[in-house]
């Protein structure tokens, strides 16, 4: 018998029974139904907590806190570490970054804010990708780039007995700055004690640039970051290691400049390892996203496995009733297999009849299966919105994904459920060889 023929004979015997077919049908869609969804909870958190981490993180981002020197003695990174790290393969940048110690006021006509400052090498934040909304880095001692939400903050000074705020904590119209910020002028007014007594300096500054605004909304840069020879114009008012405007009793031992954030930027993510790697041969106390998403992987590789077990049970319980049509098939059939084997039919071609059977029951559940799981997986995705609302009373995080099915999902659910369902069949299957010809001739079995 041809294997066309075959499919043509499984097809047939198939429509005797539709409603014990149906059934089966059903039940298998409905574990592979439940295998699907249940693993795309996994799979959709995975998304969403990876998408989530990487939002506002380089993966190529390598950061630098300090290196161990001798036991339990941790020393800041120095200018000599980061010659180092220049020279480590695979290196494409190393930015460097410095608070000042005091919160200058900036100024512009009628309109201040007291902010953070920072300095910063340009020419390294160009080669690791700083990105502007607006402007463009600085390229002179006296330039500056300004956080996204420097503008939030720069006010008019309120009158004696005024204020400048609303209840809600936003700023009134009329003390609200609403120029443009690149190419304004500004002066940093920095400060120093001698004797009891504040002594201001004011430095003409320009503004190149604004930063890009994060893509998570409550995250306010404030921030202005000036050039390193400023921040040392600085140091040199005051007198003091980073702008202190306190004078220290006794002098600092002078063991270089000490930068509060270094970070190295890989060429690719590939290299990523062995720049860690290296580092931490060195002594030297790194974080990278990579590691973080190593561990995370891992968690949700484990939670996914677990997930596709506990669906792979339901499926387990549906080849149940597969058995039990297969089982019911060969007893109706046991006429049709006699005369098969009369004729002359191979054991294995009648094996392989029921063995198709079963497969053709575990493919259609499985057809019909993932079209309802990917309905569900939709449906979830776009009611759990209005359920957290409505129950909880407050939104989501942005990029919530609670179920997502990817094409692995999919593919492995099938395979699943295949091989369920063949095995299932596999028994029956081999009880329709081992019947006898005379007694199924006979109707029996």
């Amino acid at each position: 018998m041809k294997l066309k023929d075959q499919f043509r004979f499984v097809r047939q015997n198939m429509k005797k029974n539709k409603t014990r077919l149906f059934m089966t049908i059903l039940a298998t869609a409905i574990g592979c139904t439940f295998l699907i969804v249940l693993a795309s909870v996994g799979f959709g958190l995975h998304k969403s907590i990876i998408q989530d981490v990487m939002e506002d993180s380089l993966v190529t981002e390598i950061q630098v806190h300090g290196k161990e020197e001798g036991e339990g003695n941790y020393q800041g990174v120095q200018d000599k570490d980061i010659q180092y790290f220049k020279e480590i393969t695979g290196v494409k940048a190393v930015t460097r970054k410095q608070s000042l110690q005091q919160t200058p006021t900036y100024k512009t006509g009628e309109y201040t804010v007291q902010t953070e400052t920072v300095s910063a090498y340009f020419p390294e934040e160009a080669k690791a990708g700083f990105e502007l909304s607006e402007g463009r880095l600085p390229e002179k001692e006296n330039e500056v780039v300004v956080g996204s939400s420097f503008a939030d903050n720069l006010a008019k000074e309120p009158k004696e007995g005024e204020n400048a705020f609303n209840e809600d904590g936003s700023m009134k119209e009329e003390y609200a700055y609403k120029g443009e910020l690149v190419g304004k002028k500004f002066e940093m007014e920095v400060i120093k004690m001698e004797d009891g007594k504040e002594i201001k300096k004011s430095i003409p500054l320009t503004i190149t640039g604004v930063t890009k605004k994060p893509s998570k909304e409550w995250l306010q840069i404030q921030t202005v970051f000036i050039s390193e020879d400023l921040f040392k114009e600085v140091e040199t008012f005051t007198g003091t290691p980073a702008g202190n405007p306190e004078q220290m009793e006794e002098a600092p031992v002078d063991t270089g400049r000490t930068y509060d954030k270094v970070s190295l930027y890989a060429k690719d993510v590939e290299a990523v390892t062995s720049i860690n790697e290296t580092l931490k041969d060195g002594n030297y106390m790194v974080y990278s996203i990579v590691n973080e998403m190593k561990q995370i992987n891992m968690v949700f590789t484990i939670l996914k496995i677990g997930l596709l077990f506990i669906g792979t049970i339901a499926l387990i319980i549906a080849s149940i009733g597969i058995y039990n049509t297969m089982t019911m098939a060969v007893t109706e059939r046991a006429p049709d297999i006699g005369i098969m084997k009369a004729i002359g039919a191979h054991p294995k071609t009648i094996k392989r009849i029921f063995v198709l059977e079963s497969s053709y029951i575990g493919l259609l559940g499985a057809l019909f299966g993932t079209i309802v799981a990917y309905g569900i997986s939709y449906a979830v995705n776009l009611a759990l919105p209005l359920v957290l609302e409505i129950v909880f009373e407050e939104a989501p995080p942005e990029g919530l994904m609670l179920s997502y099915i990817p094409w692995s999902l999919t593919l492995i659910s099938v395979a699943i459920c295949l091989t369920v369902t063949i095995f299932s069949g596999w028994r029956p299957a081999k009880r329709a060889t081992q019947v006898d010809v005379l007694k199924a001739l006979r109707r029996e079995v």
